[in-house]
């Protein structure tokens, strides 16, 4: 991440909405005597909590890999991102980029018993169970319970309270609205950048410009 103030993300609630909707992580470590160690895991927001609270498990013995609680962890966390050609802009001199949103989370896990553990693997299960039709759930019937409880002993649960953010949202800020435009619809052609949700997140986040634009026209 370039320290600078370039397309820094300051809004709390926005980065939260960025692990809402982006739950798989990535955990990295600094452990004397080893150096950089990183795992990868989904993270769940806890969403009863102030500021950015994650909720997540590793398995064992990725505990003991990472010390997990010993001392601060990085959780990344990243949004639709993807290549953007200078050749959609219609216009000279420009260059290739990428558009990317991405957050570092740092903060001291804090580990969880047993019981705590199994109450997030079931939010873990129900969150991302709950848009299907016939959803699985963990205390679904007392045979899944019963495994449930069985397999948590193979996992560590943790909560990670950040106390430190450094996040980034670069979706084509710094272009004019046409040229916004012309990145979008380049995005949602087929072909080999296709790329949606990006294409989505690019309009959000320049919706008041797009917006004026469309007023003006």
């Amino acid at each position: 991440m370039r320290h600078n103030p370039d397309y820094a993300l300051d809004d709390v609630e926005t980065v939260r909405a960025l692990v809402r909707d982006n739950p798989w992580a990535t955990i990295v470590s600094h452990v004397p005597g080893e150096g950089l160690v990183a795992s990868h895991y989904p993270v769940l927001l806890d969403e009863d909590a102030e500021g950015v609270v994650l909720l997540s498990h590793v398995g064992r013995p990725d505990e003991r890999l990472h010390r997990l609680g010993e001392h601060e962890t990085m959780v990344i966390v990243y949004g639709p991102q993807g290549y953007v050609s200078p050749g959609w802009y219609e216009s000279s001199p420009a260059v290739p980029t990428w558009d990317f949103a991405v957050a570092h989370l740092h903060g001291t896990p804090e580990i969880l018993s047993d019981a705590e553990n199994l109450a997030v693997l079931d939010r873990l299960v129900s969150w991302f169970e709950s848009p299907l039709p016939n959803p699985f759930l963990m205390h679904g019937t007392l045979e899944n319970t019963a495994y449930a409880e069985r397999i948590v002993h193979g996992t560590v649960g943790f909560r990670l309270r950040v106390d430190r953010i450094e996040a980034k949202e670069k979706m084509s800020q710094d272009k004019s609205p046409a040229v916004i435009s012309r990145v979008i619809e380049a995005l949602r052609r087929p072909g080999p950048y296709e790329n949606p949700k990006l294409a989505d997140r690019i309009a959000a986040v320049n919706h008041e410009a797009l917006h004026a634009q469309e007023e003006t026209a």
